[in-house]
């Protein structure tokens, strides 16, 4: 499920009273015409982990040992030899690219040894099917990885054999990864990455990984430096399927020494579990099919854990940050309150700079609806190139637009025009469809004050 991710996705602000009033002509001609081609990221900015090698030892043991249910994995497990990777169904255009770049990654940051192939049988396959289909394969997937199978129909046909079954792999053979065909290409690049990253490597996510693809929060969408480490030391030569975990754990500190010398001297720090409650609150408040109260009761039990807890760190903020949204529109300048309170403990976290920025999202979209272009600058302007280096298409556009808006509210009409018509092309990666993008653009044009657009 994505958590800051899918509460960026809607800038709703009861406060801005906005009314239906056609856009500015600038916005207009923009809406009415072609919008510009699709832009997509170079190479990829990749930051090394700045964490205790003692602290990787212990978030390897719980990526590889458990599942995200917390049931305990015997054995660990990996490919054995080179890997090879075949594209099957009717895959969107853009999959290419971005296959094509993470390989490369993959061979050049996690040294594994893993290609593509035209025909034959593979390693693990990617399927790209239809939303409707994962749906009703895995009714709360948006993408899903499975063992022991090369396409969807093979799983639906032993979803209930011991062979689909994680806890009872020994050794990795085939996998086939299902993405969606029919949706934004930010997004099949994004279930690409985590779900050929678990076939792979790491079954389990966790919340308290702040750096990483390998946790439900989905703040971030492409493999990090983290989580490359992670990978390359999944194939070290001095593991292999089978092993227990205590016989990785007696590995690990030389294998992580040689691969990352600088965590032997960063201080490591007491490790604090994520209780199943939390998580449940978090999955209730985000959820499908449950009334606006719930989500909000919710939201503010998951509040209340954190603070039991004494965390300090991005699921403290989290919890803020969740509650912010929930009301929003009945009290905005409250949920304000909610994510100043987030974004301090971010800034005491390392590795929250993606957290912060979309935090900036909610209190520019404020300082735009209050008129306050400078203020609106000031807040959106320090996350633009780490949306960037983030490969997060959709947060730089949004970012992009609420800059727009704020350069307008400034008079600075020719400036806003060109971030405007810059922001497109990212927001075509990230929402996909001309009409997503208008939609866009709408939503957040809506946020200026009626005296400025009357």
């Amino acid at each position: 499920m994505k958590m800051w991710a899918l509460l960026c996705a809607v800038l709703m602000l009861a406060a801005c009273e906005s009314d239906t009033s056609p856009d500015q002509p600038t916005r207009a001609q923009i809406g009415e015409s072609s919008l510009p081609p699709m832009k997509t990221f170079g190479v990829s900015y990749v930051r090394p982990p700045v964490y205790s090698n003692v602290n990787i030892a212990q978030d390897f043991l719980d990526l590889h040992f458990q599942l995200e249910s917390g049931r305990e994995l015997p054995n660990f497990t990996r490919f054995e030899g080179p890997i090879t990777l075949r594209v099957a169904g009717q895959a969107p255009a853009s999959l290419k690219t971005d296959l094509t770049a993470l390989l490369a990654r993959l061979n050049r940051e996690a040294g594994i040894s893993i290609s593509e192939i035209s025909r034959g049988e593979a390693n693990i396959t990617v399927e790209a099917v239809n939303r409707s289909e994962i749906k009703r394969a895995l009714p709360q997937a948006a993408c899903f990885v499975v063992p022991n199978v090369s396409s969807l129909a093979e799983f639906m046909r032993n979803r209930r054999a011991p062979q689909t079954n994680w806890s009872m792999l020994r050794e990795r053979y085939r996998m086939a990864v299902f993405l969606p065909n029919d949706t934004a290409p930010q997004e099949v690049r994004d279930c690409l990455h985590e779900e050929l990253a678990q076939a792979l490597g790491p079954l389990n996510d966790m919340y308290r990984l702040a750096d990483s693809v390998f946790n439900d929060d989905n703040v971030h969408t492409i493999l990090t430096g983290y989580d490359m480490l992670i990978l390359r030391a999944t194939y070290a030569p001095e593991l292999h399927s089978g092993m227990s975990r205590t016989e990785v754990a007696s590995r690990l500190p030389g294998i992580l020494t040689r691969m990352n010398p600088r965590g032997d001297s960063e201080p490591s720090h007491a490790i604090s579990a994520t209780p199943r409650n939390w998580i449940a609150d978090v999955q209730t408040a985000l959820g499908p099919g449950v009334t606006l109260t719930t989500r909000r009761a919710a939201a503010a039990r998951a509040a209340r854990t954190a603070s039991e807890l004494g965390w300090q760190d991005h699921r403290r903020a989290f919890s803020h940050y969740m509650l912010g949204r929930m009301i929003q529109a009945t009290d905005p300048v409250l949920a304000q309150q909610h994510y100043s309170n987030a974004m301090s403990y971010l800034e005491r976290t390392p590795g929250t700079e993606l957290h912060r920025a979309f935090i900036a999202t909610q209190t520019a979209a404020f300082s735009v609806a209050r008129g306050r272009g400078d203020e609106a600058l000031a807040r959106i302007e320090p996350h633009l190139d780490i949306a960037r280096r983030a490969e997060n298409a959709a947060l730089l556009a949004t970012l992009m637009l609420l800059q727009a808006e704020a350069l307008d509210l400034l008079g600075r009409d020719e400036e806003a025009q060109a971030v405007r018509l810059d922001s497109l092309g990212w927001a075509r990666y990230g929402f996909g469809s001309d009409g997503a993008v208008r939609a866009k653009m709408k939503e957040i044009a809506a946020l200026a004050p009626k005296a400025r657009r009357g």
